[in-house]
């Protein structure tokens, strides 16, 4: 008989939401065991640890021992924890809050939501805590280094209507982008290519093949040898405003990762990535209302 998917009982703790982990249908040894086995970045100390302070419960709120047995199929619940994280000197803005949404303005240099040395001070974490909304969801995302809006689903009964605007693309982004100003290339043009993943895991690429991303561009402003672009992605590719206007010979104004790796050291933030997420609108599925929504941000083109 299958076993009954209860709702998970852990709290969202200080913004964060616990992680979930499903054990196999064969196993041996402990908890504490598999654990240590199944997820290494946490040394077995460090689940020692986490178990000694009531960090990880199952299904039913019940408390893991350090000398539980393994119990296959059971549903472990725990909270990532980080002993350094870096603390950011900026902070998001929100533009918009109804009962189902919240539009918020992300700085540069913050990550969506928690990943590698980021916890607190992610997008996410940070919202639920400040807003008291422990079922808050990105409907998307934006790179660490991109600036601008995020919009969050409030409430997960009505998530499904808003991710499917994504899904079939009846959201409009506008992004702004400040890069290299090319007279032999003409504007507006539209950008279409086969994006990869490529053998470092943090990067892109072009490759051959049937296209999988289009992006539409234009010129705002020029001001040589630089010029302000505004980027309408068709599609959503990780990476892909990025990656096209490398291709282009037209690499962002302090992109940290294309054409060529430059990752400015911890701490490091006076180079932002000339990158911002500046507009979005759509369809509210539920009201029919047309939205449109607006970065606070703006992107200057440097002097030389």
């Amino acid at each position: 008989m299958p076993r009954p998917v209860p709702v998970p009982i852990p709290a969202v703790r200080d913004g964060v939401s616990p992680s979930c982990i499903v054990l196999p249908g064969r196993g041996a040894g402990t908890m504490l065991d598999f654990l240590a086995e199944r997820l290494p970045m946490v040394t077995r100390a460090e689940w020692l640890q986490r178990i000694l302070d009531g960090d990880v419960v199952d299904e039913h709120g019940g408390a893991v021992t350090e000398r539980r047995a393994f119990e296959p199929g059971a549903r472990l619940f725990y909270y990532r924890s980080l002993v350094a994280e870096p603390e950011l000197p900026f902070a998001e803005q929100v533009v918009y809050r109804d009962e189902h949404l919240v539009v918020a303005d992300k700085p540069h240099f913050m990550p969506v939501v928690p990943s590698g040395r980021y916890l607190h001070s992610t997008l996410l974490v940070r919202l639920k805590r400040q807003l008291g909304l422990p079922e808050l969801s990105p409907l998307h995302r934006i790179d660490r280094d991109t600036a601008g809006l995020v919009l969050l689903s409030v409430q997960q009964a009505t998530r499904g209507r808003y991710q499917a605007l994504f899904r079939d693309r009846q959201i409009v982004k506008h992004y702004d982008a400040v890069a290299p100003w090319r007279e032999d290339l003409v504007f507006p043009r539209e950008h279409a290519s086969r994006v990869e993943e490529s053998t470092q895991f943090f990067r892109m690429q072009e490759v051959t093949g049937e296209p999988n991303s289009l992006t539409r561009m234009e010129v705002l402003d020029v001001k040589s040898p630089w010029a302000l672009y505004r980027l309408a992605p068709v599609t959503g590719k990780r990476h892909q405003l990025r990656v096209h206007m490398a291709a282009l010979g037209l690499p962002l104004r302090n992109d940290p990762f294309y054409p060529v790796v430059d990752d400015p050291a911890e701490g490091d933030y006076s180079r932002p990535l000339q990158l911002l997420a500046r507009s979005l609108s759509f369809r509210d599925p539920l009201s029919g209302e047309q939205r449109y929504f607006e970065s606070l941000q703006r992107l200057e083109l440097p002097s030389r």
